[in-house]
């Protein structure tokens, strides 16, 4: 537990571990193919930035989106909005490969992923680090998942609580 009452659920070698065989998978499927990274903010900053050092597949483009669908606190407002969005020209006709932090409702992803289908990229594919199956509300498609977690609200590496906690270098949450 740290101070805050947080407890564990990631440990910092077990995230670097599922980011290195996430890389690989991805590797492997994108061999000999040029990709653009998509990394949703701000949640998947740190995770996109260690996806990106262990992947060898040549990544020609790094590029931003923000959503959004919390306000303040630990529930999820239902409703995507897309705060920072992106030149299609860096889109249009390229691999792109969407990382995000964690998958719940699959509002984001749904939102995120129209979002850059309308600018007709050569293929689109979605990654997260988490993956919360059971509060899945939208019917979507996550293409590489690193871990499956339990309905925890979570922080650490990337992901906050009202802007606390991102620098954490491991994946906790509130205990009951």
């Amino acid at each position: 537990m740290t101070a805050d009452g947080l407890a564990l659920l990631i440990s910092e070698a077990e995230l670097q571990s599922g980011v290195a065989e996430l890389a690989r998978r991805i590797d492997r499927d994108y061999a000999g193919v040029d990709l653009v990274l998509v990394c949703v903010l701000k949640g998947a900053a740190i995770f996109a930035s260690d996806l990106l050092r262990q992947l060898q597949t040549a990544v020609r483009g790094v590029e931003y989106v923000q959503a959004s669908s919390y306000g303040r606190g630990t529930e999820s407002s239902g409703s995507v909005r897309i705060t920072k969005t992106l030149d299609a020209e860096r889109i249009t006709g390229r691999h792109v490969l969407i990382v995000d932090d964690i998958a719940d409702t699959g509002h984001t992803c749904a939102a995120v992923s129209e979002f850059i289908q309308g600018m007709s990229p050569a293929s689109l594919r979605y990654c997260t680090l988490l993956d919360k199956p059971s509060r899945r509300e939208a019917a979507v498609q996550y293409d590489y998942v690193g871990f499956t977690i339990p309905n925890h609200f979570v922080v650490g590496y990337g992901m906050d609580l009202d802007e606390r906690y991102r620098g954490l270098p491991a994946v906790y949450y509130f205990p009951d």
